[in-house]
């Protein structure tokens, strides 16, 4: 490929400039998706194993005793992506090239998952507590930059079209893997104590797989320099057009307004677990069983949620998630035996998945292909501070008004997501040519 054309760059042969880019990406197109299924399908199992709402929260209750400290975990996790989106936007979208500041961020985030892992071994009580809640907090930071640069990649390398069956494909394997790892983590690994410390051998686990994604992806993938990037711009002066990408788009920031709605409605999500308590003991089996629905609900979900987004575009999905998450919400609410926590469990695992799906997809589908570093970094930005704020929230509700109230203000916040999408948000699709 030519060097990158500058925006300030007089005179240029734009259609030449996008074609020659096309090419580029139709030529590469079967190896940059093999890439990413393979990246995603490891590396999303591994993450999937370390953050579902069973172990991770299981295990800060375990060290603590605390419903308080779950949400503060939660919240400080959260909290470390609040910026970093913004700061690696600012970082990766005057560049030609994106992967290689990617890999370093995605190391940096798989370091903390090993240390939490780590650190069960060698600490207990107070320092055990602090120590996880630092690293939580880093992976945080390094989640929230690694994720504009990894749906930055995507969008570079894989047309429109084909992004909700590439996000399916590597969903549905990657969640079958997850989910048959998941039993056998909490079955065996948690439920025998393995080396003494069942969870950080789990963790240790997860680190392997993200690790081996990271690795195959940078291996794979041919990455193309863009016609058009942005000079390069100072943090604050960059944060100052997030009102102009708002303004100019009446649909995005509907989008955006509906998105910060269904996030808020997550603040339960780190204590699904904790009410099933109320019904069923938490044994290892048990976890188990919750994480295997939970997780199984990508591969029974994932090819559904991508061909209806590629057909019909991903409002669609995102539409179906929300009455999804509702009803499984309400089912859990009045869930009575562990069949039925399970059958609500495996509803909430396919909310999430058809969530990150739909977000994600239809956040790199508005406005202009220079804008998606911001775009994306104003998407994270807005879901960082709801959710640092929501798991404190939660916590402190769950504790002082019990869970049916917190259950029930996370439906009421996605009921009012769904009407706005219903009402107000168009579908991006079909106002911009597939790329």
């Amino acid at each position: 490929m030519s060097d990158a054309i500058n925006l300030s760059e007089p005179g240029v042969a734009e259609e030449e400039a996008e074609a020659a880019y096309d090419a580029f990406v139709l030529k590469h197109l079967p190896r940059n998706f093999a890439a990413h299924y393979v990246h995603g399908m490891l590396g999303m199992t591994g993450f999937r194993l370390f953050n579902a709402p069973t172990f991770l929260p299981a295990y800060l209750h375990m060290i603590s005793g605390s419903t308080a400290f779950v949400g503060l975990g939660q919240a400080l996790q959260q909290l470390g992506g609040v910026f970093s989106p913004v700061i690696g936007a600012t970082h990766i979208e005057h560049r030609r090239r994106v992967l290689p500041v990617a890999v370093v961020m995605g190391i940096s985030m798989r370091i903390q998952i090993l240390g939490i892992a780590l650190a069960g071994f060698v600490l207990e009580g107070a320092p055990l507590m602090a120590v996880v809640l630092l690293f939580l907090f880093l992976f945080g930071i390094f989640s929230g930059a690694q994720s504009v640069a990894f749906q930055l990649l995507l969008a570079k390398v894989i047309p429109t079209a084909r992004r909700g069956r590439l996000q399916a494909l590597r969903n549905v394997t990657g969640g079958a893997i997850a989910a048959v790892l998941s039993w056998a983590a909490g079955a065996y690994l948690i439920e025998n104590d393995v080396l003494g410390n069942g969870y950080g051998v789990t963790f240790l686990l997860a680190f392997g797989l993200t690790s081996l994604g990271l690795t195959a992806l940078r291996m794979l993938m041919n990455e193309p320099e863009p016609p058009r990037v942005r000079p390069k711009t100072a943090l604050l002066a960059r944060m100052k057009d997030f009102p102009s990408l708002l303004r100019d788009d009446r649909g995005f920031m509907f989008f955006m307004i509906a998105q910060t709605c269904a996030v808020a409605g997550r603040v339960a999500v780190p204590f699904y677990i904790l009410y099933a308590q109320q019904t069923i003991e938490l044994t290892g089996a048990n976890l188990g069983y919750l994480t295997l629905a939970y997780l199984g609900a990508d591969v029974a979900t994932n090819l559904a949620w991508g061909t209806l987004g590629d057909r019909f575009g991903f409002r669609s999905v995102f539409i179906g998630t929300m009455v999804v998450w509702i009803g499984s919400t309400v089912l859990l609410m009045g869930a009575g035996s562990l069949p039925l926590i399970i059958v609500a469990f495996f509803g909430l695992g396919a909310a999430a998945s058809g969530f990150q799906m739909s977000t994600q997809t239809m956040v790199l589908e508005y406005g202009a292909r220079e804008d998606v570093p911001m775009r994306l970094a104003l998407s994270g930005t807005a879901q960082g501070i709801v959710s640092t704020i929501g798991p404190l929230v939660g916590g402190l509700l769950a504790a002082s008004a019990g869970y049916l109230v917190l259950l029930g203000v996370s439906i009421a916040f996605e009921a009012i997501a769904l009407i706005l999408l219903v009402s107000l948000v168009d579908e991006p699709r079909w106002r911009t040519r597939p790329r």
